[in-house]
C-alpha cells in the first residue's frame, strides 16, 4: 500500500525512491510488525481473559504443566494481525507470491482458530477432530500447491494462467521448467525434475507437514515462536536472492522473478514473533494456540516452496522434524508391541519430544534454550549451502 503512494508522488519527493528497495521495506516492516505486537499485547491478553478463552491442559499430560490451565490462549491471533498489517503496509501488492502466502497463513489460521475455540468454549482438550483438521489443511494444501506449480514456473503473474492452458492442451504431460526441479543442497548441479504432478504432491506435503510440524512443537512457553522467527528469517534471505537475477546468477541457484519480495512477509513475521515472545516467554502470559502454530507453519512450508528449498526448510526446521517424527514413532511403535505383544510400549517418556525431556528432568527453559541452540546450528548449516556446493 506504501509503496503504491510513494510511487505516486516520488516524482514530487524524491526520497520516497527509497521505498523501491525491498531491503528497505523488510526493514520497516519487522519494525511494525514488532511495534503492533507490543502496544496491541497487553489488550488483546485482556481481552482473552475476559473471554475466559484459557489454555484447557490434558489430563495425561505432564503434571508440571496443569499449573498453566487457564492461561490465555489463541495468542496467535496477535501475531496473524502484526503479520498481516505489517505486510499490506509495506509490501507490493501486485507481487502474486505475496498473496498465496498471506492466503495459505490465514487459511490454515482460521482451521486454527475453530479448534481453539471447540477447546475453550466446549472445554474440549482435543478441539477439533484430526479427520476433519486435516481435511480442511489438506483442501488449502491442495489449492496452493496447483497454484504455486504454475506460479513459480512463470515468470508474471500474468503467464500463469496461459501456462495452465498450455498444460491442459498437452493433455497434462507438459513438463515444468528446470526452476521449479527439486533442488539438492550442497551440490552444484544436482535436481530432480518433478513435473507438474510431482511438484504438486511434494507442495501439498511441505505445507500441511511443516503446518503440523510447528504444532506439535508448540507445547512450552517459547519454544516453537523462536525456532520459527529464525528458520523464517533465514528464508526471508533465500527469497531476496532468489528473486535477484545477478545474486541466484552467482549463488548457482533458481532465479524466480518476484520471490523477492517475501522477504516483506518474513521480516513483518519475525517482528511479530518477536513481539509475541515477549509475551510468552516462561512464564508465559499468552499461548499462541493452533490458530497461530498452523498459520506459521503453513506460511514457513509456502516460502521455502516458492524459493524451491524444501529440503533446506527440512534441514533448518530440524527441531519441527524431530518433534513430529517422535510421535509418529511413539504411536507406530506402541501399536506395533501392542499388536505383537499384548501391551502397547514406548519409545519415549512421552511424546512429542520436549516432553521426553522433561521427564528426564531437564526443566522447562533448559529444553526451550537448548531446542533454541540447536535451530541456531541448523539455520546455519541451511544457509552454508548458498555457497557450500
Amino acid at each position: 500500500m506504501l509503496l503504491w503512494l510513494a510511487e505516486y508522488f516520488k516524482s514530487d519527493i524524491g526520497f520516497l525512491r527509497v521505498f523501491g528497495f525491498i531491503t528497505f521495506r523488510a526493514v520497516f516492516a519487522t519494525m511494525t510488525a514488532l511495534a503492533i505486537g507490543l502496544f496491541a499485547g497487553p489488550a488483546v491478553i485482556r481481552m482473552l481473559t475476559r473471554l475466559k478463552v484459557g489454555q484447557a491442559v490434558r489430563s495425561y499430560g505432564m503434571e508440571t504443566h496443569l499449573v498453566k490451565s487457564g492461561t490465555p490462549t489463541m495468542g496467535g491471533v496477535l501475531i496473524l494481525i502484526s503479520i498481516g498489517i505489517a505486510t499490506l503496509l509495506w509490501a507490493d501488492l501486485s507481487n502474486r507470491f505475496v498473496w498465496v502466502v498471506l492466503v495459505v497463513t490465514l487459511g490454515y489460521g482460521a482451521i486454527g482458530w475453530v479448534d481453539d475455540y471447540r477447546k475453550v468454549v466446549y472445554k474440549d482438550p482435543e478441539g477439533m477432530r484430526s479427520r476433519e483438521k486435516y481435511f480442511w489443511q489438506s483442501l488449502i494444501g491442495i489449492a496452493a500447491a496447483f497454484y504455486l506449480a504454475f506460479s513459480v514456473s512463470a515468470p508474471t503473474g500474468e503467464k500463469i494462467l496461459p501456462l495452465i492452458y498450455d498444460w491442459a492442451q498437452s493433455g497434462f504431460s507438459m513438463y515444468l521448467p528446470p526452476k521449479a526441479d527439486l533442488i539438492v543442497p550442497f551440490f552444484k548441479t544436482i535436481s530432480y525434475p518433478l513435473g507438474v504432478w510431482g511438484f504438486i504432491i511434494l507442495t501439498y506435503c511441505v505445507i500441511v507437514g511443516s503446518s503440523n510440524a510447528v504444532n506439535f512443537t508448540d507445547g512450552l512457553d517459547g519454544l516453537a515462536i523462536m525456532p520459527t522467527i529464525m528458520v523464517g528469517g533465514a528464508l526471508g534471505l533465500f527469497a531476496y536472492f532468489t528473486g535477484h537475477a545477478i545474486y541466484s546468477k552467482y549463488l548457482l541457484i533458481p532465479y524466480i522473478p518476484g520471490a523477492g519480495e517475501i522477504l516483506i512477509f518474513c521480516g513483518a513475521m519475525a517482528g511479530a514473533g518477536l513481539a509475541f515472545l515477549w509475551f510468552n516467554a516462561h512464564p508465559a502470559q499468552v499461548f499462541m494456540g493452533d490458530v497461530g502454530a498452523l498459520a506459521l507453519g503453513g506460511a514457513l512450508g509456502t516460502i521455502a516452496v516458492i524459493v524451491r528449498q524444501e529440503i533446506v526448510l527440512f534441514i533448518m526446521g530440524g527441531v519441527f522434524v524431530a518433534e513430529t517424527v517422535s510421535i509418529i514413532l511413539q504411536v507406530s511403535y506402541f501399536k506395533y508391541t501392542k499388536k505383537r505383544y499384548g501391551e502397547g510400549r514406548r519409545l519415549f517418556l512421552m511424546a512429542p519430544l520436549h516432553h521426553h525431556f522433561e521427564k528426564k528432568g531437564w526443566k522447562e527453559t533448559q529444553v526451550v534454550v537448548r531446542f533454541w541452540i540447536v535451530t541456531i546450528l541448523l539455520v546455519l548449516v541451511g544457509l552454508s549451502t548458498l555457497k557450500l556446493r
